[in-house]
Parts: structure tokens; sequence; C-alpha cells
């Protein structure tokens, strides 16, 4: 990939960063927003969230109102512009009872076709993408970073390892929505010209996967593309780059979590075990509910074997128990989904939803039938006990979390992950660095 360095916009001073900056915006509700501009009335979403919810474009006032407020921070010093750098983005928080340290390199990543050097997983759908387009034809910003991965031989954490020794030019700690525990967010700018062609050659013939942010990266090279046709830019223009947090594949903090499902809405008498009855290629073992560790689902279902889930219904919770539910013969995805790759055949999220849902669910489905997501596994019992804010489902559904390698074989191969698949943690911070288009 080409990467190159930016003159990022950063918030000035030091005090109150932790409340001016947030999650990115798609995991964002409306109330989510109040409360973040409850505690500061800079925080970054009062620029990147326009418009609730982001999943079609708003009304033009709502992105011009955003660009009026990011031009009035920038007039008025609330945030304040770096020469030319790239930077070491570093976040520190605790998952279960460990603690992680995940540690990125933000740059400008040369905008290509994807399945180049830049390789999506997911499919993107079009309401997002008008959403972000139009705040970008506004602010003429990129606002948050994609989160992608690569591989290399080490050269570049190494580099970013070396850099991190020294004092830090920025340190806050987000405790935001979407978030399980406070992140400690650091950060190095890298503005040494013999540094930054260092890690630019070390990155030359390195592609990038994208993790998280595919929307975003379609929205930059629409964006682009729009430029290039009006005769706007050349192939130097900033807007031939894209705002990236690039991880190394290895990193300890590259976590991926599963995403649970529970699944409401069915018809009238719907148990789990007639679900059970009318799923004959699974075999399903009875177990304690509380053997279920929520803080490490993982470890809790590795042992049963790669195919192995949790189902459970309200009746099962308030016996204490549930149902752990394994593929018994791989031949039944190879049946139900020949033209899937393997490794797409064997994904935990694919083999729920090819038989059991879509297959064997078919007789209790209406039309108010609705799955809902989650990556917290607490949320899923609750909502069996008819508690929080997914109460109400008839049956949850608990995973293992997608491996990275079948991530990389189904990318480079040009297939898409199913939906809802793979969920980054934690999510990358919006308002640490600012990328202009211009």
């Amino acid at each position: 990939m080409d990467i190159k360095p930016f003159c990022g916009w950063r918030y000035a001073g030091t005090r109150e960063m932790g409340v001016r900056l947030a999650p990115p915006y798609d995991v964002l509700t409306a109330a989510n927003k109040q409360s973040l501009l409850a505690g500061s009335e800079y925080n970054i979403v009062a620029v990147d969230l326009p418009h609730v919810p982001p999943k079609e474009v708003g009304p033009d006032e709502a992105y011009r109102a955003a660009a009026e407020r990011l031009s009035q921070w920038q007039a008025g010093g609330v945030l304040r512009q770096d020469k030319p750098a790239l930077y070491v983005y570093q976040q520190e928080f605790e998952l279960g009872a460990r603690r992680f340290r995940r540690v990125s390199l933000l740059c400008g990543v040369r905008a290509t076709p994807l399945g180049q050097d830049v390789i999506p997983h997911e499919h993107t759908f079009a309401g997002p993408k008008a959403d972000r387009l139009k705040l970008t034809e506004y602010t003429r910003m990129q606002l948050s970073p994609i989160f992608g991965f690569y591989n290399d031989d080490g050269a570049v954490p190494a580099m970013l390892a070396e850099i991190s020794q020294r004092p830090a030019d920025f340190h806050a700690r987000l405790d935001a929505p979407g978030q399980y525990s406070a992140i400690d967010e650091t950060l190095w700018v890298v503005d040494d010209p013999a540094a930054i062609d260092r890690i630019r050659l070390a990155l030359t013939k390195t592609p990038v996967f994208i993790a998280d942010g595919h929307h975003r990266y379609t929205t930059a090279l629409n964006y682009r593309d729009q430029l290039r046709a009006a005769g706007k830019i050349d192939d130097d223009h900033e807007a031939n780059f894209v705002l990236f947090a690039l991880v190394h594949r290895d990193d300890p903090g590259m976590i991926i979590l599963p995403t649970h499902r529970v699944v409401s809405g069915l018809a009238e008498g719907f148990d789990v075990c007639k679900l059970i009855a009318a799923a004959p290629e699974f075999a399903w073992k009875r177990a304690r509910l509380d053997s279920l560790d929520t803080r490490d689902i993982d470890a809790s279902l590795r042992p049963h074997g790669p195919s192995a889930m949790a189902v459970l219904g309200p009746e099962d919770v308030a016996e204490n128990s549930c149902w752990i539910a394994t593929l018994r013969d791989a031949r039944s995805m190879a049946d139900a989904a020949p033209d899937q790759l393997p490794a797409w055949r064997s994904l935990n999220v694919a083999i729920l939803h090819t038989l059991l849902l879509d297959r064997d669910l078919a007789p209790w489905r209406t039309a108010d039938t609705a799955i809902d997501y989650t990556p917290d596994a607490a949320t899923v019992l609750a909502a069996c006990k008819g508690e929080g804010t997914q109460g109400g489902g008839m049956f949850g559904v608990c995973l293992q979390s997608t491996p990275l390698p079948a991530v990389e074989e189904i990318a480079l191969a040009g297939a898409n992950m199913p939906h809802k698949s793979t969920y980054f943690y934690p999510k990358l911070t919006t308002g640490v660095v600012l990328k202009p288009l211009e």
C-alpha cells in the first residue's frame, strides 16, 4: 500500500480531552449523542453524527450545521493543525480479567479499488454511504479512521514500539457508550521525515485488510471519484488518501468478539425443545447456564468444538440451563451452501444462519420475527429473562468469535463474511485526529 503523512487537526490543550472524544458514529444512538454532548459541547459527535440514525441521508441543513461547527472550532482554536505527520496510536483496555494494549499507525492510505491494496470482507449498504458522503462533502474532512490490519515481517511494529518509548503527545481516557471498560488513548506525533520514509518504505508491498469501516472507505472512493470526474484534483490531492489506523494482525490487542443473536417475534407456542426436534443436523447437549462465562464465551464453548454454540430460551434460563449445539457432520453445510468457500462454511455464524435460523426455524417465523445483535452475552441472558432493552426474545444464541485467519482467507478470495460476523474490539475512537481533504 501507498501511505502518506497528513496535516492532522487535533483538539488543542490537554484538559477535558476524554469528554471530547467518542466511539464511532455507527454504534451510537440519539441518547448516546445527547449524553456525550452533555459532557462537552465540543464533543466530536456534534460534527460526526449530524443525522440519527445514520442509516440513510438526512436533511442538508444537518450536515451544513455540522460543517459550520467544525469551521468555528478550527477558527476559534478548539482544534489546531499539525505539520505533515504520521501518528502512533495506542489503546489500552480491559476485557474480562485481562488488560490489553493495541498499537496502530494513523496515516493516509492511497484509495484503490476494493480488492487491490485494500481488501474488504463485508457488503455495504446505500443508506449509510449516502449519509457519510453528504457529511464529507460539507466538512471536507475525514473524521474517524478506518480500522485496517496488515501482515509484515515485524519491521513496522518494531518501529512503532520504539517511537512509543518517548513521551506521548496526547493522552486521554474515554469512558463512553458501547465500551466495556474505559479506554486509555495515547498518541505520538511522527513528523521526522526520515522516520516517515522508513515506515512508508516498509509498507510499500503490504496490502491492508479492512477490519471495520467498509462504508467509510467506499464513501472515500466515491468522494474522490466525484472530484476526479469534475477535474478538481490530481493524483497527489489529499482526497486520494483515506484515514486508516493500521494494526499488525499479530498485535495482542487484535481482538474479535462474537456477535450473539436474540430472536423474537416467533409463532405462538414456540420453544427451544421444538427447535431441537426440527434440527437433527445438530447434536444437542444440556448444560448448566452458570457454566457459561459471559465475559469470555469462547472459553466456555471452545472445549465443545469449533461449531459449538449455546442456545437458550426463557424456560431454560428459569431452570439455570442452556443447550450446547454442535454440527454433527460438515457435509450438512457443504450441501446447504455448495457455492461458499470451506472457510465460510466452517464459521460459527454461517452454520447458525444457514441451517438453524434460515431452515430449521422456518415453521415458526412470522412477519414480526426479528433478530437483534449484541457482542455482550449478558445481554442475551437478560433478553431471555425479559429484561433490558432487548427483552422479549423467544430465544438467544451465544456464538464463538470468528478467527482472524478465516477473515483473511475469505477476503483474499473476494468473498464476503456473513452479516454481523466480526466485532473488532474496542472500536477506534473518533476525534483523536481528523484528516483534511483539501
